[in-house]
């Protein structure tokens, strides 16, 4: 059953809902959340779809945000809610209400929002797309005991990890992270098998996938070992190859379904590892509220401290010394007036760029001390590369 509603209310909504509730023969209220969808009208259909599926598991009542951009200033300074309910066979198991807001009402979504939600139920945020950088410092996320975003959307994923860690409050969760829960599952019961030392790890994933980093960062952080990032044409996640005292343990998924499990002394395993879909990342997520501790080691780990060993970055080349032409030092050095700041380098506590992701620049590095005939060697080394890596 379908209700649309024009320039209306939160208290005309929750008429309709309860209107729509009996027209159905269900009076009662059988949900278990709210799930608040804030997404644009370009993806709202797939979340939605996503949602109602995820619904037949967790029944709850979906509020699906939708801010539309006002096409003329006229249209702009005048606030508008439209609203279309859905309740029965329309909205999976539980309740959906999609909510348009126009003009300056689209600043104040979550007083939209309050009188809707369930009373006495958990709150779960999700953004599709265009995820804040803070999502508990947002109006919206402020509401949920559960804030879910999806790096994989965002222009530059990888990069995006480094800004949810700095912003990361209890409750914050990302589907790259819950597309991994299967790899996790098996790489640890894989080390539960065998009793060994892991000296070297390295994880294979195709390039702009933040789910390869956090799985990276999640053994780094968890085994203490150095973990190397490396490309692959994907799809997704392909293999993670893990050296230890008795010998490799590889996990490899060559056509994103069907892996195969090599541990040595043992015949090989078919393991099922197949890419699923966005209702099952969501009700994963749905199934637990409470702050997950392993997902913010991970994160906080840091993406910088991959691809590094011992000290040395073993994806970034040393560049060639240039020719300089002589000419007085004291020139030289004020034709490069970077060079004092350079000494800065050595001492750097960052690790290389991860792959994935554009070097933001290089820097030169420290000047040698000056000669008599000869003008100091200026090296140009990547940013983020630790001291001995420069050397």
């Amino acid at each position: 059953m379908k209700t649309d509603l024009t320039d209306t209310t939160a208290s005309k909504i929750n008429k309709a809902l309860v209107k729509g509730r009996r027209a159905i023969g269900t009076p009662a209220v059988g949900m278990v959340l709210t799930l608040v969808i804030v997404t644009d009208e370009e993806n709202a259909y797939d979340a939605l779809k996503a949602a109602n599926d995820a619904s037949r598991e967790h029944p709850s009542r979906t509020l699906v945000v939708i801010k539309r951009v006002s096409r003329s200033p006229r249209d702009r300074t005048q606030s508008r809610l439209d609203a279309e309910v859905r309740v029965g066979a329309d909205a999976g198991t539980g309740e959906t209400v999609v909510l348009r807001l126009y003009g300056e009402v689209a600043d104040h979504a979550q007083s939209v929002v309050l009188p809707l939600l369930l009373p006495d139920a958990p709150v779960v945020v999700w953004w599709p797309v265009d995820a804040p950088l803070d999502p508990a410092g947002d109006p919206l996320g402020a509401l949920a005991q559960r804030r879910v975003t999806d790096t994989y959307s965002s222009e530059q994923p990888v990069r995006e990890l480094t800004a949810r860690a700095g912003t990361y409050k209890p409750g914050d969760t990302d589907l790259s992270w819950t597309r991994i829960t299967p790899w996790r599952s098996m790489l640890a019961a894989a080390l539960d098998q065998v009793s060994v030392e892991v000296k070297a790890v390295e994880v294979e994933g195709e390039e702009y996938n933040p789910s390869c980093e956090l799985l990276a960062m999640w053994l780094a952080d968890r085994l203490d070992v150095p973990v190397r990032r490396s490309l692959s044409s994907g799809p997704g996640l392909t293999a993670v190859r893990m050296e230890t005292s008795h010998g490799p343990i590889t996990l490899d998924r060559a056509d994103g379904s069907l892996a195969t499990l090599s541990i040595d002394g043992q015949p090989d395993r078919a393991v099922a590892l197949k890419r699923r879909e966005t209702a099952e990342l969501i009700a994963e997520e749905l199934r637990r509220l409470d702050p997950d501790d392993t997902y913010a080691s991970a994160l906080r780990f840091g993406v910088h401290r991959l691809n590094v060993s011992n000290g040395h970055a073993d994806t970034v080349e040393k560049p060639k010394e240039p020719e300089q032409p002589e000419e007085p030092v004291a020139a030289s050095l004020e034709t490069s007036p970077d060079v004092e700041a350079a000494s800065d380098v050595e001492g750097a506590p960052e690790g290389p760029p991860a792959k994935g992701e554009p070097a933001d620049g290089e820097a030169p590095a420290q000047a040698p001390a000056p000669e008599a005939a000869q003008p100091p060697a200026l090296k140009p080394v990547p940013s983020g590369l630790s001291g001995k890596a420069a050397k």
